[in-house]
């Protein structure tokens, strides 16, 4: 017996729409999402946002008027996006994209309450 191959949604289209500060992306399922780039920021799968050690780091704050200055491919499963607030380490799989355009009201939803909870104000 083989295994059925795993298929992933993959991107037909990225737009990185600076007046509306958000990435939109389709794929192949038919999926279209419009990702904040905000959203992107904070949810970057970098070490400065997700931490080096056991402890996570405190919520990404300042990040509401952030812009995307660059985006290059990397191979072919991933997009490194440059802020323009100089961050530039995250690599963005398809799958990640996918996850965050999906689940976009939660995530926001879930890093506003950190901020409110935290008393933390996200200003540029």
């Amino acid at each position: 017996m083989s295994a059925e191959p795993v298929t992933r949604p993959w991107p037909t289209d990225l737009v990185f729409d600076r007046t509306a500060k958000a990435l939109i992306i389709a794929f192949d399922d038919g999926e279209m999402f419009e990702i904040p780039f905000e959203l992107l920021r904070v949810e970057s799968p970098s070490a400065e946002n997700k931490g080096h050690g056991p402890n996570p780091p405190p919520p990404v704050t300042g990040k509401a008027n952030v812009n995307v200055v660059k985006a290059d491919a990397v191979g072919r499963y991933a997009v490194r996006i440059s802020f323009d607030d100089g961050h530039d380490t995250g690599l963005f799989s398809w799958d990640l994209l996918y996850d965050l355009g999906a689940h976009k009201e939660e995530r926001l939803r879930v890093y506003r309450e950190t901020l409110a909870q935290r008393a933390l104000r996200d200003e540029a």
